[in-house]
């Protein structure tokens, strides 16, 4: 059985902004994935980008690594980490890469979602974070919320939303 991939939205942002929402998500699909490219206009260097489901913010925890080539850090929290997005004070028009996999999305059990993302600084550093995550709610998810954890989304960065199908 292959599974197959549905487009469902596309958003390639015209200006700077705070966050970005996937609503009224079909509920016909078996899994979902989001697929981004993100840059901030924040000054901090290797900002996370966050996640919501139904415009909830609270009620999630996660496991988590990351590394830069010369360190390595690991742990848990009550965060909602699920990428990474290059600053501004990073390599010019340079742009980190997540992607957020959401098995069983529509079910009654609590969420799991895990992700992973990159970002690059050419000047001096790279990095990769992995995480997985679960929010402890039996909702099914009809929406999906992207924030930045500091700053803004830079104007031509692009969320990607698809729907997984088993056939």
């Amino acid at each position: 059985m292959a599974n197959t991939y549905t487009l469902i939205e596309a958003k390639t942002l015209g200006s700077t902004t705070a966050s970005i929402t996937f609503s009224s998500i079909p509920q016909t699909y078996t899994d979902l994935k989001i697929v981004m490219s993100v840059r901030s206009d924040n000054t901090n260097p290797s900002n996370t980008v966050d996640i919501t489901f139904n415009g909830n913010t609270s009620s999630f925890t996660n496991i988590y690594l990351i590394g830069t080539g010369s360190s390595t850090a690991s742990g848990s929290n009550f965060g909602r980490y699920a990428g990474a997005q290059n600053s501004a004070n990073e390599t010019a028009n340079t742009f980190s890469n997540s992607e957020i996999y959401i098995p069983n999305y529509t079910g009654s059990n609590n969420k799991s979602y895990s992700a992973d993302g990159v970002y690059e600084n050419n000047a001096t550093a790279a990095g990769q974070g992995l995480v997985a995550g679960l929010w402890s709610n039996t909702a099914a998810i009809t929406s999906i919320g992207i924030t930045g954890y500091a700053g803004n989304f830079l104007a031509t960065s692009t969320f990607y939303l698809y729907g997984i199908s088993n056939s």
